[in-house]
């Protein structure tokens, strides 16, 4: 449903449904956010996804960094976290 105020053109997600939107419905299906490629989503590493240890350390580690890491690796592949 295309959408038009004042010169601006747009494309509604959710066609004022009271349900909400779901952008992909399986792990394979793409998605992509200005410009950049579609990708699909990424694979669960129970070691970088583990979020008990986050929760429990002590001090900011290689865990809590690989969990940075992984979130902006994920952002930047949808094009959501800018590089340049």
């Amino acid at each position: 449903m295309a959408t038009t105020m004042s010169t601006t053109s747009y494309e509604q997600v959710t066609e004022n449904s009271t349900s909400g939107a779901i952008i992909c419905s399986t792990s394979s299906d793409k998605v992509g956010f200005w410009g950049k490629t579609p990708a699909a989503q990424r694979a669960f590493v129970a070691s970088v996804h583990n979020t008990t240890a986050l929760a429990v350390s002590a001090s900011f580690g290689a865990t809590q960094l690989a969990c940075v890491q992984e979130l902006m690796n994920t952002c930047i592949n949808l094009g959501i976290y800018a590089t340049a």
